[in-house]
């Protein structure tokens, strides 16, 4: 019987020590198999059922997100989805954002000048919500630095006041246990902690679609895509899939085994794993006298200040990033203790041969 850690030997090999999912996610090797065989298959003229395996990742991210596939588009990235969402909002609605979140997620309610949008810290998001906000758009866990959003507290001020809500959870579909369905839209990139390939991305939708119009509808939001190539589309898909963008395909013919080997795995045990490595380097980094920002549990850690380490971690084989001057680790499966040991050793000055005492793998 296979286990966590043969499952994840078999999948992952990195030639260096990797930190950077949060930038990132290393693709698992039947996911490069897939997608290999796809290529080779289109090559030749026999082409692959790549629509079937956009149809097995929706699936896949409707259990993984708790969720009926029917809510569920499949798309490429998150600001398209962003934008479909302020699309949709009356002039002069009122859309609360977090300060400095991740610019694909508020962007698109900025570009549009009759609507009020009103940011302010992460941690007031919930008590900010007012009679008279429209939306809350807020990432689940902040890209910068990691930092976890009270989703609970923001879900019921949001009832309260008669507020939609828009969250983020490209930096937390993977390890953090989501009920999707707990809010009106969920959208996730792809590429980061569900280890897809770029070019896959997920809108999660209520089931009467909210106040949403396909405006970016083509060939395969129609109820019967083959049937609605040339035209307007007369019939609309009945399910969420009416948001669909036109896929990505040698992507989604990866992406599909990806969200399985995830539910394999299962979302407890990835998180359990996950926070066990960033709280090691918490732990160490406070051994060496550096205060990372709050972010408790979250697989990310930034560290301020180390951020110009960044280049001279790179070169001795240790993948992390630079955010706005701080350090930021991100770990995951293929991470291990002896990972987060090379790192403080890197940033403690402690060196081998004259170079920082970083463990490759």
């Amino acid at each position: 019987m296979e286990t966590f850690e043969s499952l994840v030997r078999a999948e992952f090999a990195p030639k260096n020590t990797y930190l950077n999912t949060a930038s990132t996610g290393l693709l698992p090797t039947r996911t490069v198999t897939a997608m290999r065989t796809a290529i080779e298959a289109a090559a030749i003229g026999t082409p692959t059922d790549m629509f079937d395996d956009v149809e097995a990742s929706r699936a896949a991210f409707a259990r993984l997100t708790n969720v009926p596939v029917d809510r569920v588009a499949a798309g490429a990235s998150v600001a398209v989805y962003s934008g479909l969402i302020a699309a949709s909002l009356p002039a002069g609605a009122e859309v609360l954002t977090a300060e400095a979140d991740f610019s694909s997620v508020v962007t698109p309610f900025h570009i549009r000048a009759d609507l009020k949008v009103r940011g302010v810290p992460l941690e007031r998001i919930a008590e900010s919500i007012r009679p008279g906000t429209t939306l809350v758009a807020v990432s689940a866990a902040q890209s910068a630095d990691g930092r976890i959003a009270d989703l609970p507290a923001i879900r019921a001020a949001a009832a309260q006041h008669g507020t939609r809500t828009y969250i983020d959870a490209s930096q937390a579909a993977g390890w953090l246990d989501l009920d999707a369905d707990a809010y009106d839209y969920v959208v996730a990139a792809g590429f980061k902690w569900l280890l897809c390939p770029r070019g896959v991305a997920f809108l999660v939708t209520p089931q009467n679609f909210g106040d949403l119009t396909p405006v970016f509808a083509g060939w395969v939001a129609g109820e019967a895509p083959w049937d609605s190539c040339y035209g307007p589309v007369e019939e609309l898909a009945h399910s969420a899939r009416r948001f669909d963008q036109s896929p990505a395909l040698f992507s989604y013919a990866g992406a599909r085994h990806s969200l399985a080997l995830l539910e394999e795995l299962g979302t407890h045990a990835i998180r359990t794993h996950d926070l066990t490595l960033a709280d090691r380097f918490r732990a160490g980094l406070h051994t060496l006298g550096h205060e990372p920002v709050p972010s408790p549990g979250s697989p990310i850690v930034s560290v301020p200040g180390l951020g110009v380490r960044q280049g001279e971690l790179s070169a001795s084989g240790v993948e992390v990033s630079n955010r706005a001057g701080n350090l930021r680790a991100a770990f995951h499966l293929h991470n291990t203790p002896e990972d987060v040991d090379g790192l403080l050793d890197a940033l403690s000055g402690r060196r081998t041969d004259g170079h920082p005492a970083v463990n490759v793998t």
